[in-house]
This record gives structure tokens, C-alpha cells and sequence, in this order.
């Protein structure tokens, strides 16, 4: 049967590079111009993509690690469906397969450049690397005014839509169909389809959505009411500090704060405190989290202290092994390998167990309850936090090994809420009692002294 599955598969991939049109080999790798060609007239759009995720698409080691797992497990069926979309031109080349930078030329392993995207002039649909190129020199995007000495230019409607990421910026598996990244789909179901489009947001200085950025696309060109940017900024802070791009890491920490907001609502009832801690995706065109959701991590942490700093509740913090607590509410897809069970190789999935991510605009409320046991000083102080990791400590143990890669634990929004503690009531009219057994006991003093 398994056999029966990886024949199936290579067949479906197979047609599925076809359909781009453009044949692996039909064209070189020199046919295509270094970024640091473009940089002659394009600098600053050109240190902007320099460190980003598009530049080290095919130098992320997460990536090249897990690559080399799929690769090995499947006997190389996934190695041009995967590097299509990191490696590009590698793939149209022909150097990709066999995996890996061996083979590859140096213009091959900048990800996804220049005069890649530039290139692409049709798009046969969306995800799974539907794009296809043209080599005629020809340089094509978002602008009509464009002239350059170098290269033509072309005016392309396509270069400032969601259709163009939605390439590859959505992935199905290749056998069972099912999703594994859905970004544009989210966007494209979603709330914002009508007004704003990918670019609006990772192309802008805006975080969460469109300002405009007056100026000039290259140093001999026209002044412009709006030049895209090229950055490119996700959450991934993790690789992007790994490979020491602290621009880029910065950029990324920054959006994941905006994405989301918290707040807190406490509440005493007898001896236990509830809490309802609500989440809002605020600022993101798709789901929270995105991407390769099988791997990230969102989820609640929650924290409950008395008046001298004890500790009294806490849920969702990271155990010694840099495991998130089971029992934190986290928000995910999980899919299911042939054996119904949960599994973070994609290559593997038959099915979707569960997908309880965050859609835009949504708002969840989570409720979290405690006992309140005697002794305790208050108030009590609640916080509450919304935590983003790009990936499991197990999956990056699994990768490199144990402990030689720690994937930051990024605070995207937080709340705090305080509760008084109700104290214990005394024996009804004890204090009085105790005044007056005081002041006969002096009486008898004062008359024993007497006598």
C-alpha cells in the first residue's frame, strides 16, 4: 500500500510541475540576474530583502533540516515539491534534485530574489508554486512608469494582488489534497479580501495595514506617492535571529506584538476565582497562528499570586525540557498521520485532527477557575499572556539535536486583573467577650491588691 501512496505521489507531483509550464531544465540558472545586479539601481529595496525570509528561503536551516528529513523518509518524492516554492530557480534549472546546496549555483540559493518574482509574468492558480516565468528580460511589477537602461519594463496587475503570494503562500498535499498552509485562503475567506491585499501589509511600513511610503523604487526612477518595501515581515523572529538579521527580527517581534490584544475579566465566587481571558485577532489577515501551523505555537499562559509574591495558579508555563504545559489552551492545527495519530511531518498527513486557530477579526474567551485556600494575603494579582513560538522544543531537538536550538518564547499581548480575598469571619461577638473578661480580670486584680 505504501508503495501504492508514493507512486500516486509522484505522479501527482510531477503534473503539478507540469502545470507551471515551465519544464525543469528548459531553462539555466544564468538566465536569471544576481541580486546584487539589481542592487546597482534598487539599494535600499535591496538591503530590505537582504536578511529576510524571502533571501534565506533556501538557506533556513529549519527548513533544509526538515527537507532532509522528508527527502530521506520518502525516498526523494518531496524534494522539488517543497523547493519549488524555496528554491525556484534551482527547480526550473533542473539542479534541484538532488537536494541540498551541493549542486546548486549561487543565484539558486538566494531563495526567492529579484528577478525571480519579477519574472514571473502568469499564474495557472493558486498554491503548490503555480507560477510561471519568462525569461525575455523583461522585469514586471506593480508600477506603469517604470524605465530602466538595464533591463524592459512591464506593468503587472498580478504583482499587486493576494493572487500573486497565494502561489505559494497556500500548500495542499500532494496525494490526500488535505490543507497544510493556508494563508491566502484564510485571507480570502476572510474579512479583508475586499479591502486590503497582502502586499497592503507586508510590502508597507504599516504593521497591521497600509501607510503609505512615498519615494523612489530605484535612484534614477520617478518619485512615487507609494514604493513597496521588501522586507517581507512575518512573525519568524526565530531564523531571522538565528542567522543574525536583527532588523528583520526586530520588525517580526514588533508585527506579532500588534497582531493580537488580551484582556481579563476576574471574578470571586465563594472560594474560587474565575477568569475569563478573551483574545482578539486584531491585526492579522489570517488565522492566528499561520504558516506552517503544525509547527507554531499560541498559546495563554496564566499566572495567580497573593499579596507576598506566592504563587498560587499557574498554567501554561514551559516544563525543563522547554515543553509548553499540556494543559495550556493553545491554538493550533493538528494533523493525523494514515494511523489517525498526530504527527509534525506533513509528508505524513492523511487528515486534519483539529484546527482551532483564531480567525481574523474573531474573538475567543477561554475560562480558567482555582480554589482559594485559607491563609492567603490579598489581593490576588492575575496576569495573563499570549505567547508565540515558531516552533515545538521537541520538533527543534528532533532537528539538531538536544538543546542546540532554542526557539524564543515572544510575548504578544498581556492583561492583568486583581481580586480581593474575602477573609474568614470571626466568632459573632468574640470581641466583646474579650474586652469584658479583660475587664474583670483587672477588677479582681485591682480588689485582691485591696484586701
Amino acid at each position: 500500500m505504501k508503495c501504492i501512496i508514493l507512486l500516486v505521489m509522484a505522479t501527482i507531483i510531477a503534473g503539478t510541475l507540469l502545470a507551471g509550464l515551465t519544464i525543469a531544465g528548459a531553462i539555466e540558472s544564468s538566465d536569471f540576474d544576481d541580486p546584487t545586479v539589481c542592487k546597482g539601481c534598487h539599494g535600499e529595496i535591496y538591503n530590505q530583502w537582504d536578511g529576510s525570509m524571502h533571501s534565506i528561503a533556501y538557506a533556513d536551516p529549519v527548513y533544509l533540516k526538515e527537507e532532509e528529513m522528508a527527502s530521506r523518509e520518502t525516498n526523494g518524492l518531496t524534494d522539488t515539491y517543497c523547493a519549488r516554492c524555496h528554491t525556484p530557480i534551482g527547480v526550473l534549472s533542473g539542479e534541484v534534485p538532488p537536494i541540498g546546496h551541493e549542486n546548486l549555483s549561487e543565484i539558486s540559493k538566494k531563495g526567492i530574489q529579484c528577478d525571480f518574482c519579477h519574472s514571473v509574468n502568469k499564474s495557472t492558480g493558486i498554491g503548490n508554486g503555480a507560477f510561471i516565468v519568462s525569461t525575455d528580460g523583461i522585469k514586471r511589477g506593480p508600477y506603469d512608469d517604470s524605465k530602466s537602461p538595464h533591463h524592459g519594463s512591464m506593468f503587472s496587475d498580478l504583482h499587486t494582488k493576494s493572487e500573486f503570494c497565494g502561489m505559494c503562500h497556500d500548500v495542499n498535499h500532494p496525494v490526500t489534497g488535505i490543507p497544510i498552509e493556508t494563508t491566502y485562503t484564510e485571507w480570502k475567506e476572510g474579512p479583508y479580501n475586499s479591502t486590503t491585499q497582502c502586499q497592503d501589509c507586508h510590502m508597507t511600513p504599516g504593521v497591521t495595514h497600509f501607510e503609505a511610503n512615498p519615494g523612489k523604487a530605484s535612484g534614477i526612477g520617478p518619485y512615487k506617492d507609494h514604493v513597496y518595501t521588501h522586507y517581507f515581515v512575518g512573525g519568524n523572529a526565530a531564523v531571522t535571529g538565528v542567522i543574525g538579521s536583527e532588523v528583520h527580527q526586530k520588525m517580526a517581534e514588533e508585527r506579532l506584538k500588534s497582531a493580537a490584544t488580551l484582556a481579563l475579566d476576574t471574578e470571586m465566587k465563594a472560594n474560587e476565582a474565575e477568569i475569563a481571558v478573551e483574545v482578539t485577532n486584531a491585526g492579522a489577515g489570517h488565522k492566528l497562528p499561520t504558516g506552517l501551523t503544525e509547527a507554531r505555537e499560541v498559546w495563554i499562559e496564566i499566572r495567580a499570586n497573593d499579596a507576598t509574591g506566592k504563587e498560587i495558579y499557574h498554567r501554561g508555563g514551559l516544563d525543563s525540557e522547554g515543553e509548553v504545559d499540556p494543559d495550556a489552551v493553545m491554538y493550533h492545527a493538528v494533523l493525523a498521520d494514515a494511523s489517525g495519530n498526530p504527527t509534525i511531518k506533513v509528508w505524513e498527513a492523511e487528515s486534519t485532527l483539529s484546527d482551532n486557530r483564531i480567525l481574523p477579526k474573531e474573538t475567543r474567551v477561554e475560562m480558567f477557575s482555582f480554589a482559594i485556600q485559607g491563609g492567603l494575603e490579598g489581593p490576588i494579582t492575575v496576569d495573563a499572556k499570549l505567547n508565540y513560538r515558531s516552533a515545538s522544543q521537541k520538533l527543534l531537538d528532533e532537528l539538531f539535536g538536544e538543546g542546540a536550538v532554542v526557539a524564543p518564547v515572544i510575548e504578544m499581548a498581556s492583561a492583568q486583573g486583581m481580586m480581593e480575598v474575602e477573609k474568614e469571619p470571626g466568632v459573632p461577638g468574640f470581641e466583646c467577650i474579650f474586652v469584658l473578661i479583660s475587664l474583670l480580670t483587672v477588677a479582681y486584680l485591682v480588689r485582691r491588691r485591696k484586701e
